[in-house]
């Protein structure tokens, strides 16, 4: 999911900022200098106008006409996002309200939120419980049912009650109320896919692939040529198998094995699908030939790669990233090194498609500073929070290039500017608090790299329709918690040992069809169709 990947991006970021620490430089930015407010003054600004801080969606600014403190409780690799941070400052500014980051490491957030839901005494915005607890919470008034408010809340409205209304018919309650603030266009269009060695193809004459066959024929020379080499590598565990269920119309981003079929509008189980057979019987024969590395279920990242830098393997699967991590990491022993993004296999030559709306239960506690809070919110999802939230201030810590992204002229010295370095220094890109990001933003700047595989995927559009996002009850959500980690581990079990096991073929398959359907994968389906029947009804 977006988050997971924000964060390794933080982690690896922060990183590179104390190596480069390392070497001087570890004054106070003077860009902060400029921007810093007087820590004692928390009076509201007067009124500024929309033109001054950009398309405000039709809030007013200052939001606030009297001094109000808002506490914010979001994960964060930064130490302290405190009163000397640039987004603080500049959210005083232009809102009136003084935010206080109440921050906690990403690794023990979810206990501390634990306990501070357990107290009772909320933060006025909090993010990260789960849809049930936070509906609970919501029917008990705890927290703010944020569509009661719609009237005073521009961009909220426009993005979700009028652009894209499923969405309360999919995080709302039975009720249709909706508890979570969601987060608008934050994902890459392409984000994950096959990866291959561009360089090794092009030195021994074979073309990318362009669908399934032309894939085993590539890896089928490859073995031929380098004998000792497993062509195929995986880090990816038993995720492989969702990974690839795309390219046979089988994926869903976050439910699968379940998928949504758009051929006949029903929900189904993918493990019994004969697309799936199908999928496995193509790893199984590359996995007998000595096309697909045995240990594709157990590797490690560090041992996948070693191959993959090498020249024992040179076809897998992963983030778009690591085409020039990769090369980074082996560039000055191999300047020749060239990983690319490839064509995805499968029959229906698909990646998965990522959603335009995504939630991370951002919540309003229910108390005197909510609408302040809501406000808050609804500017952080308008044009121009979006905008300083993930971009900065024009003209204290960034201006413009001339290819159109910012230029942090204080972070020119850092070996990589991304939004780590940006959420450690100025309180940028908090989690929970980017709920527009600016697509001129550095998390949008793609490498040479990248950017070839955002077009040949978006050229022709090669994703597949993007799966309904269901609302369950809360006996449904009991159910489901009880079924799909047992229907999912014996359907990884059945997957690794059809392609392991060179006797197992179609008696087997029948067989693990009977089984699984006697564990309650037909309850679960009924499960799945049921909600869709409630979605339908609701357009």
């Amino acid at each position: 999911m977006p988050k997971k990947r924000i964060r390794m991006s933080v982690i690896l970021s922060v990183l590179m900022l104390m190596l480069s620490a390392c070497g001087g430089g570890g004054g106070k930015a003077p860009a902060e200098d400029q921007a810093k407010a007087p820590a004692s003054n928390n009076e509201p600004p007067a009124a500024a106008s929309a033109a001054q801080y950009g398309d405000t969606g039709g809030l007013k600014l200052p939001l606030v006409d009297e001094p109000t403190t808002i506490k914010f409780m979001l994960p964060s690799n930064s130490s302290k996002i405190g009163d000397d941070k640039l987004i603080v400052q500049e959210l005083l500014k232009r809102t009136g309200i003084k935010v206080e980051f109440q921050t906690y490491s990403p690794q023990t957030y979810q206990d501390k939120l634990k306990v501070v839901v357990a107290s009772g005494k909320l933060p006025d915005i909090f993010i990260g419980l789960k849809p049930a607890e936070l509906k609970k919470i919501g029917q008990q008034k705890g927290v703010v049912a944020i569509n009661e408010y719609a009237d005073m809340l521009p961009n909220f409205s426009k993005l979700y009650l009028q652009e894209n209304d499923w969405v309360i018919k999919s995080y709302g309650d039975q009720n249709g109320n909706i508890y979570t603030w969601p987060i608008y266009d934050l994902n890459r269009e392409v984000n994950h896919g096959f990866l291959y060695r561009k360089d090794i193809f092009d030195k021994n004459g074979i073309k990318e692939w362009t669908n399934t066959e032309e894939f085993y024929q590539a890896l089928k020379k490859l073995k031929e040529i380098y004998p000792d080499s497993y062509p195929y590598a995986s880090k990816g565990l038993a995720h492989i198998f969702g990974d690839w269920s795309f390219g046979w119309g089988l994926g869903n981003n976050d439910n699968y094995p379940a998928y949504y079929d758009e051929k006949d509008g029903t929900w189904k189980y993918a493990s019994v699908q004969p697309e799936h057979k199908d999928m496995l019987d193509f790893m199984k024969k590359l996995y007998n030939e000595g096309l697909m590395d045995p240990e594709f279920l157990t590797d490690t990242q560090d041992s996948w790669t070693t191959k993959m830098t090498t020249d024992k393997s040179f076809v897998t699967w992963d983030w778009i990233g690591r085409l020039d991590l990769f090369y980074n990491q082996v560039k000055e022993k191999n300047p020749d090194y060239n990983p690319r993004y490839a064509n995805p296999i499968g029959p229906t030559g698909h990646v998965r498609t990522l959603p335009k709306v995504s939630d991370f239960s951002v919540a309003v506690a229910n108390n005197k500073n909510k609408e302040a809070a809501l406000k808050l919110l609804d500017y952080l999802t308008s044009p121009s929070g979006g905008e300083l939230m993930t971009v900065g201030v024009e003209g204290v810590n960034f201006n413009w290039g001339e290819d159109g992204r910012p230029v942090y002229p204080e972070l020119k010295d850092l070996p990589l500017v991304d939004i780590g370095v940006l959420e450690d220094r100025y309180g940028m890109w908090l989690e929970g608090a980017y709920l527009r990001p600016d697509k001129r933003s550095v998390y949008y700047k793609f490498s040479e790299k990248e950017q070839e595989a955002q077009d040949k995927i978006m050229k022709e559009d090669k994703r597949e329709p993007f799966d309904p996002i269901l609302n369950f009850t809360d006996d449904e959500i009991s159910t489901l918690a009880e079924l799909q980690t047992s229907l999912q581990k014996a359907s990884e079990e059945f997957n690794a040992k059809y392609i392991l096991d060179k006797s197992y073929g179609d008696a087997q398959w029948e067989e693990f069809k009977k089984s699984i359907s006697k564990q309650g994968m037909d309850e679960l389906i009924k499960i799945y169709n049921d909600a869709q029947k409630r979605y339908d009804a609701a357009k």
